[in-house]
């Protein structure tokens, strides 16, 4: 069943920041982007890897191990290693608080 979870306010996630978030056991990556906000796996495919801490590029996140680059906004690879795209998740805002939908259980 899909369910709707609480990232932070929106006063708390500024343009240009980040969090990580635990969604039933997978840690998404929530960033935003100018007052846009978007959610993705913390996982390079390439390795397992977390990204968050990666070099953001306007809406390029480079995989702070290995370089791969991936759009935080489809989730799309854009360069290798990698050869995956990230999996993304709907976000929306929601009495002032910014929310993820995920699969849980």
């Amino acid at each position: 069943m899909a369910c709707w979870l609480d990232v932070a306010n929106t006063e708390e996630l500024a343009s240009g920041m980040r969090r990580v978030v635990d969604a039933d056991g997978v840690a998404v990556a929530v960033f935003n982007l100018d007052g846009d906000y978007f959610a993705v796996c913390d996982a390079c495919p390439h390795d397992g890897g977390e990204l968050s801490s990666g070099v953001l590029e306007g809406d390029v996140i480079v995989c702070p191990r290995h370089g791969a680059r991936f759009s935080i906004k489809s989730g799309a690879v854009l360069g290798p290693p990698a050869y995956e795209d990230l999996r993304t998740y709907p976000v929306r805002i929601a009495g002032g608080m910014v929310q993820i939908e995920f699969e849980g259980s």
